[in-house]
């Protein structure tokens, strides 16, 4: 098991720049137990059993947030599920996009028959909103900011793929793509804005990914 790239430590909260591949928390099985969470325990036994705020796919690459004790993991969630947290996502997407920006509104949910894939689904859905900002073209493939208002499970990835989204799904996507292996999806959690769980100071924290170049 590796160590993890921490970005910000400090009493209450661990800022980290997780890779694709790994996933956020541990899956069922043996073989599904090396995760951040579980690193992080590894390199600090201090920290509380449970100390995820917010999750990234395993494909998906970038910044993570995660807290040490339970009041500061408390009020980090609270702050996510009021919309108080603002992120801001990189995706290199299959295609190139004309517009310049906009706002992707659609509903979806899982498909039982075949999880962990999600379909869209205008009446049983759950409304996922997504800004979007083209930053230009970088090998023939748009480079995507996503600003997600909303959390659900795979929204970015849907979004980008859908025909009523942005029409292309993003470079090395398994399930919604071309991918063929975990490592390649091309979504990087780039910023992370919000308040410090005990001081109440503003945190910024930015990371590019390795792939971009522009």
């Amino acid at each position: 098991m590796s160590l993890l790239d921490i970005i910000h430590q400090d009493a209450h909260i661990v800022v980290v720049n997780k890779p694709s591949g790994l996933l956020s928390v541990p899956g069922r099985g043996p073989d599904m137990q090396d995760c951040v969470v579980n690193r992080l325990r590894k390199m600090m036994p201090h920290c509380m059993e449970q100390p995820s705020v917010h999750r990234l796919d395993m494909d998906t690459s970038g910044l993570q947030l995660l807290a040490l004790q339970p009041e500061g993991q408390r009020r980090l969630c609270l702050q996510f599920q009021e919309h108080e947290v603002r992120k801001l996502y990189y995706a290199l997407i299959e295609g190139v996009v004309a517009e310049d920006s906009g706002t992707i509104e659609l509903a979806f949910r899982l498909d039982p028959d075949n999880r962990p894939f999600q379909v869209h689904d205008p009446v049983q859905g759950k409304t996922g909103i997504t800004h979007w900002r083209n930053l230009g073209l970088q090998d023939g493939q748009t480079v995507v900011e996503f600003e997600p208002r909303t959390g659900r499970t795979h929204q970015l990835r849907l979004h980008a793929a859908h025909e009523r989204g942005l029409g292309f799904p993003i470079v090395g996507d398994r399930l919604y793509g071309t991918g063929t292996a975990p490592g390649q999806l091309r979504l990087h959690s780039g910023l992370l804005d919000f308040k410090h769980p005990h001081s109440g100071l503003p945190m910024v924290f930015k990371n590019r990914p390795a792939w971009l170049r522009l």
